[in-house]
């Protein structure tokens, strides 16, 4: 029987210690893809154990939901991906297919005895696969007939941080002023007629000389509850509407707020070592379940890190191997993981927030202060969910550091290393940490149980998963300085 059950207060942040089943470990069976055992287990426990509390009858449940988030996940059989993969190598083979899934570049797990690949495994093949990619990029060059204008110069952008910081002396430089409209459409009859449906959208965090003067123009429906910066570390808009019958149901919120580029000119012979009354020994822990110092990252960590005690150096020797070792790859949704970095290891391969994670992971276990932190990045015409970081080193303190951006493709050692302590001016801020309580709280499990960039919906009958509403994201840059 489960003898001991960790849940967080209100997110499903949710840390299982398992020491098996009456009849089997169902953790067991979920990791072999035998879901309907599992859930039979599962169901058992829940039917004949009264004395389990109130978090772990919910931390069984969840369980539950995680094995239908994955089913939602892994949902192309074998010719949704041979299809797709035809479109650029016609003559793939079953022998292609066992070679890429051997080398972990072709996702896909059993369920119940079916093979089921990741929705995203057939284009991350062409992402993951040397030889893959190379053929689709001269295929979709080929194909590319019109070259794309006006689109934002990152490197030109960041050269222009590093100079500006230089001039002005000032850490923080070039806001620019954003509107934005977020909106939440949950789908006819998912709630019954009449009851109320609960919906956060995330809000830009006030940070001083970083992101500052978010002002609200208008919001659908008009009363709104909004979270105080120092309420939670991962900021929303909550509102309240009524279901009706055979209808969508839209939430919406418009704002504008300014956001700065930011960078530090950090040397590893300026870096001293953390002053022991600063405050940051939280950001040096384990944060179970993805952020823990197991055998895997400690063994990784070592072979990184070498005999180097110098933090900059050190962080500057995990941040190149994530550059060179782990690849950018669409991933499943965070919630049906157990340990993100421990994926990222053994595949090599990751999305943003894996990436971050992995990299923050690494950093703690090196004594080096590391902390989350994600909303959206914007690349003009271009825009998509993001996540990132921030990093600590004496005296200089806090540093913006995006690892997924990586090592800039140049010569020059100051721009190369811009994303180790800089950031560029366009971004959006909505989280400072990872799988923190919302204000006011959420009652049950979240679909994004680590981050919060989508949003949240939920009756009280439940919460409601992605299947079940759609969202939506514009902007507008107002000024460019």
């Amino acid at each position: 029987m489960v003898k001991k059950i960790v849940c967080t207060i209100g997110s499903i942040a949710l840390s299982l210690i398992l020491f098996g089943c009456a009849e089997s470990d169902y953790l067991a069976l979920i990791q072999k893809g035998e879901f309907t055992k599992a859930e039979k287990v599962i169901r058992q426990e829940l039917a004949r154990n009264d004395s389990l509390s109130t978090c772990e009858v919910r931390a069984l449940k969840f369980e539950l939901d995680r094995m239908d988030r994955i089913r939602l996940d892994f949902d192309a059989g074998a010719d949704d991906v041979v299809k797709y993969i035809r479109q650029y190598i016609p003559e793939v083979s079953p022998a292609d297919l066992a070679r890429w899934e051997s080398e972990k570049k072709l996702e896909y797990m059993l369920i119940d005895g079916q093979k089921m690949y990741f929705g995203a495994a057939a284009r991350n093949l062409f992402r993951l696969d040397p030889t893959a990619k190379a053929i689709k990029q001269k295929a979709d060059s080929a194909k590319t007939t019109v070259a794309s204008e006006g689109g934002l110069n990152l490197d030109e952008h960041c050269q222009t941080v590093i100079d500006a910081v230089a001039k002005t002396k000032k850490a923080t430089v070039l806001p620019l002023k954003m509107k934005i409209t977020q909106s939440v459409a949950v789908n006819p009859n998912v709630v019954p007629d009449g009851k109320t449906i609960r919906c956060w959208i995330p809000f830009p965090r006030e940070i001083a000389d970083r992101q500052v003067n978010a002002k609200i123009i208008k919001t659908d429906p008009p009363v709104y509850v909004l979270a105080n910066t120092d309420q939670t570390l991962q900021r929303t808009i909550y509102f309240e509407k009524p279901a009706v019958k055979d209808s969508v149901t839209e939430f919406s919120v418009e704002y504008t707020y300014e956001i700065y580029g930011k960078y530090a000119p950090v040397t590893a012979e300026q870096v001293t070592a953390i002053p022991s009354d600063a405050g940051l020994e939280k950001y040096l822990k384990e944060e179970p379940p993805h952020i823990v110092f197991n055998d895997k990252i400690r063994t990784l960590s070592k072979e990184i890190v070498g005999d180097e005690t110098n933090p900059y150096r050190i962080a500057q020797k995990l941040f190149g191997w994530m550059d060179a070792n782990i690849t950018w790859a669409s991933a499943r949704e965070y919630s049906t993981f157990y340990n993100i970095p421990d994926y990222v290891i053994d595949r090599h391969h990751g999305d943003c927030g894996m990436m971050t994670l992995t990299f923050i992971t690494l950093c703690r276990l090196n004594g080096i202060p590391a902390r989350w932190q994600s909303g959206w990045e914007f690349k003009p015409p271009d825009d998509s969910m993001h996540d990132w970081g921030e990093i600590y080193f004496a005296p200089f303190g806090w540093v913006p550091m995006d690892v997924t951006y990586g090592l800039r493709k140049t010569e020059d050692e100051t721009l190369k290393w811009f994303y180790l302590n800089g950031m560029d001016s366009y971004r959006l801020i909505f989280n400072d940490s990872i799988s923190d309580n919302f204000y006011p709280a959420k009652i049950y499990p979240r679909s994004e149980t680590i981050d919060s960039q989508r949003g949240e919906v939920e009756w009280e009958g439940g919460n409601l998963y992605f299947d079940q509403w759609d969202w939506g994201f514009e902007w507008e840059m107002m000024s460019a300085r």
